[in-house]
C-alpha cells in the first residue's frame, strides 16, 4: 500500500514539473542573465544626428546641382530636392537635441538647416545655444556670421569674422568669401544694389583679404626660416 502511494505522489510530481516547463514556469524561477540591449538617449540622439548628417549632406549635394543648372526644370527640381532635404535633417537634428540638450554638434545644425530653410532667427538660436554649451566653438562662429548676413547684420557679422580670424583663419576665410558672394548677391538686387552700406562692406572686405594675404606670407616665410 505504502509502495503503491509512492508511486502515485511520484507520478504527480513529474506531471506538474513538465507543466512548469511548458509554461515557461522553469525560466521564471529565477532572473535571466541575459538583457535586452536598450539604447540610452545619448546613444539615440547620436544615431538621430547621424542621420541629420546624412540628409544634410544630400541636401548640400542637391543645393550645389540647382546652383549650377542652367535649365530651369532641373534647376527648381533639385532646389525642391534641397529643401526637403535639409527639412528631413532638421527634424533629425531637433530629435537629437531633445534626447540630449548638451549636444553641441547638433545644435549647431539646427541653426545650419534653418539658415538654409530661411528661418535665421531660429538659426540664431540655435547657434547661440551650441555656443552657450562649447563657448568658441569655430563652426558654429562661422554659420552664425552666415546667418548675420541674411538679416542683415553686417556689423555682428564683421564681428563673427574678426572672433575666427583670431582662432580659426581657415573658417574665417570661408566666412568672408560668404561676405562676397553677399554684398555680389545684393548688388544684383534692383532692391538693394545701391544699399550705401555695400561699399563700406566691400572696401572692408577687400581691405581684410590684404591683411589675410600679408600674415598667410609672413607665415610662411617665418616657417621656411625656421627650417634654414
Amino acid at each position: 500500500m505504502r509502495l503503491a502511494l509512492r508511486l502515485i505522489l511520484a507520478v504527480l510530481l513529474a506531471d506538474l514539473s513538465l507543466t512548469a516547463f511548458a509554461n515557461g514556469g522553469g525560466g521564471m524561477s529565477m532572473p535571466s542573465t541575459s538583457t535586452p540591449h536598450l539604447e540610452s538617449p545619448q546613444q539615440k540622439a547620436r544615431d538621430a544626428y547621424n542621420d541629420g548628417v546624412r540628409s544634410v549632406k544630400k541636401a548640400d549635394k542637391a543645393q550645389q546641382a540647382a546652383a549650377e543648372a542652367t535649365d530651369a526644370g532641373k534647376k527648381d527640381k533639385a532646389a525642391h530636392e534641397a529643401h526637403d532635404a535639409y527639412a528631413a535633417a532638421l527634424t533629425k537634428f531637433t530629435e537629437a537635441t531633445g534626447l540630449d540638450p548638451t549636444l553641441h554638434e547638433a545644435w549647431n545644425y539646427v541653426g545650419y538647416t534653418n539658415r538654409k530653410l530661411g528661418n535665421y532667427d531660429d538659426a540664431l538660436a540655435a547657434y547661440n545655444k551650441a555656443l552657450a554649451i562649447r563657448p568658441g566653438y569655430p563652426d558654429a562662429l562661422e554659420y552664425r556670421g552666415e546667418a548675420y548676413l541674411g538679416l542683415g547684420r553686417i556689423p555682428d557679422a564683421q564681428q563673427a569674422y574678426l572672433d575666427l580670424y583670431a582662432g580659426n583663419r581657415a573658417l574665417a576665410g570661408k566666412l568672408l568669401g560668404a561676405m562676397k558672394s553677399w554684398s555680389a548677391a545684393q548688388r544684383s538686387s534692383p532692391s538693394t544694389s545701391s544699399a550705401p552700406n555695400l561699399d563700406e562692406l566691400d572696401k572692408w572686405i577687400q581691405e581684410r583679404t590684404q591683411i589675410a594675404s600679408q600674415t598667410a606670407a609672413l607665415t610662411r616665410e617665418g616657417t621656411a626660416a625656421s627650417w634654414r
